[in-house]
């Protein structure tokens, strides 16, 4: 009975095996991996918990009372309006075939067309395509929103959809598409192919949003008052719960954009945590040493800074260069929300120029130092003087292009339909005057 209950467990184990073998050689092959697929799933919902609620928080907090609705509004309207768009061509501009055009714009996936349960991603071949596109939606969602800084509390509402519909379009798309569709992912993206590291969004994410940004509340104009009228947050609690949440959430943005739960991974989250509390650390004792004083509003700024300069290093940096990238970011953001800020005079009324396109340059730069073997990188196939090079190419390419498009989109939209709201509006507050909602009952 023993010898026949031995041979039934034999059989049973060959038939089990014999059963497995083709799919485990279809794992090894690069084709469905359900631990890569499980962590891309979690990188999705933690990239999405940085836009709503994280960012809507952290930008809530800094706003007055009577604005609060506002940001938090344009935060949730751009995440749907969005994901509309990237379903219906959006997500074909940014990771299509352009054919001829490739290495300028994608094409084709209108309405996500050819996306099944079980097609896999040319850029990401280890998790279904349908995780993959969700995943860089998110990022596709945090981008724009990230700009609502900039302009808070003077921008219509109407207008502010407007735009953002269009700058995904023509800037947020094509620019995701010579990064990352390209190099070291797949063929096509110009400034990919020529070898600019952009690991999780430096150039795509950062420079983007923050050159915009910049360009925004420039021509939108200063906040009626500014700089004259004292304007405080009106909640720090609510920022500092905000950026702890981009914080976490920010796991998922980097760590994610390995696409497979490895070392790289591994060391992309690592790296990550290490260059946002060193530039939060960098930011508080700068602050405490010119003002006297700490504040929970700049060691939280400062840590959102080591996040938006450790982005494109995540992949490709170690220890050494997280600290070196968090102190560097730390200082260079510190100076632009503050001093270059007064100095030139516009209002990037919650710093969005200061902290994600300053961080976001210096983390593009510093990669193509630190990601040298020498410094604890995971090696170069040029020498850093050449990296260093392609990367400033990058960045300038970015920042030139999303400036002039910017500009010019916002002029037609000016001349048509307006882009401020009006003196009295922007004075009774744009929760009444935009949404008749009041945040707090005051």
């Amino acid at each position: 009975m023993k010898l026949f209950r031995l041979r039934v467990i034999l059989v049973g184990a060959a038939a089990a095996v014999g059963t497995l073998a083709p799919r485990l050689a279809w794992a090894q092959d690069g084709a469905l991996n359900s631990g890569d697929t499980a962590w891309m799933l979690t990188s999705s919902v933690l990239v999405l918990f940085m836009t709503i609620p994280g960012l809507s928080l952290f930008y809530a907090g800094l706003v007055r009372a009577k604005n609060v609705l506002s940001v938090m509004m344009q935060c949730f309207a751009i995440t749907c309006m969005v994901t509309i768009l990237w379903t219906a061509y959006a997500y074909g501009l940014a990771f299509g075939d352009g054919g001829g055009l490739n290495a300028f714009v994608g094409s084709g996936k209108l309405f996500l067309s050819g996306v099944g349960i079980d097609t896999v991603s040319e850029f990401a071949d280890t998790i279904p395509e349908t995780v993959f596109q969700m995943f860089q939606l998110t990022f596709a969602i945090i981008t724009p929103a990230l700009m609502v800084g900039a302009f808070a509390e003077r921008m219509k509402f109407s207008a502010m959809m407007v735009f953002m519909a269009i700058w995904l379009t023509i800037v947020y798309a094509p620019v995701a598409h010579w990064v990352w569709g390209g190099g070291f992912l797949g063929a096509g993206g110009f400034l990919g192919e020529r070898g600019v590291l952009d690991f999780a969004g430096g150039v795509v994410v950062h420079i983007n949003a923050g050159i915009a940004a910049l360009v925004v509340c420039i021509v939108l104009g200063k906040r009626a008052g500014y700089p004259s009228t004292p304007m405080p947050p009106n909640s720090l609690v609510l920022t500092v719960v905000g950026a702890a949440m981009l914080w976490i959430g920010w796991f998922g943005f980097n760590a994610g954009s390995q696409y497979a739960a490895d070392g790289t991974a591994g060391m992309a989250m690592v790296v990550t945590h290490i260059a946002s509390a060193t530039a939060g650390f960098t930011w508080m004792c700068m602050e405490w040493t010119s003002r006297g004083k700490p504040s929970a509003l700049g060691i939280a700024t400062g840590a959102i800074a080591g996040l938006a300069a450790i982005t494109p290093a995540s992949g490709f940096v170690g220890p050494m260069g997280a600290l070196a990238i968090g102190a560097a970011s730390g200082v260079c953001c510190y100076i632009a929300a503050g001093r270059i800020k007064r100095a030139f005079g516009y209002d990037d009324s919650l710093d969005v120029f200061g902290v994600h396109g300053v961080g976001g340059f210096v983390g593009v730069i510093l990669v193509g130092l630190f990601a040298s073997e020498t410094l604890g990188g995971i090696g170069l196939d040029v020498s850093i003087g050449t990296q260093v090079k392609n990367q400033f190419i990058g960045a300038a390419t970015t920042a030139v292009y999303s400036g002039i498009v910017t500009y010019g989109i916002l002029k037609v939209l000016d001349r048509t339909m307006g882009l401020r709201v009006s003196p009295g509006e922007e004075s009774q507050g744009l929760d009444i005057a935009l949404h008749g909602e009041s945040g707090f009952n005051l």
